[in-house]
């Protein structure tokens, strides 16, 4: 399975698009939509097209996590949903979370609320609610319970 256009669209609402390296709030230089790595040193820059490119790369890493971890069936919107959110915190995060222990028992509805509680980040080390990461996991969260057009798919 693959995100949809309303998980894309998420994404790139939430990153916004910076063609110039940045520190993102935890510190990580940060290119694009939201992309992170070795490859990104600040002062750099990256046109659209790169940026784009850079996007569906790591989408398509965070597709595979959530496919692997993942034992229950989805809707695309379930599964873009959580792309989304492994692409912002990470599939180790997603391993260890509530959130997939409660979807994998199928308890959608208790997994949809875990979302919200994945709004703090280290700032300055401190943990801190950040007003941007609240309102990502409530539309993540949305998408989540949406229907999900083309029905219900098994992701492994």
């Amino acid at each position: 399975m693959n995100i949809n256009s309303r998980g894309l669209d998420l994404i790139k609402k939430c990153e916004g698009l910076r063609l110039k390296a940045y520190l993102d709030s935890a510190g990580a230089p940060t290119i694009g939509y939201g992309h992170t790595g070795p490859d990104v040193r600040l002062g750099m820059t990256i046109t659209e097209e790169e940026a784009e490119r850079l996007l569906l790369m790591d989408v398509a890493s965070a597709e595979r996590a959530v496919t692997r971890q993942v034992r229950v069936t989805l809707t695309e919107n379930q599964f873009s949903a959580l792309v989304s959110f492994v692409f912002n915190v990470g599939s180790r995060a997603l391993t260890a979370s509530t959130l997939l222990r409660k979807l994998n028992k199928g308890k959608y509805l208790e997994a949809a609320d875990e979302f919200l509680k994945w709004n703090k980040a280290t700032v300055r080390g401190k943990l801190t609610v950040l007003p941007g990461l609240t309102s990502r996991r409530a539309m993540e969260r949305a998408l989540f319970l949406s229907y999900g057009w083309g029905g219900s798919t098994k992701t492994s």
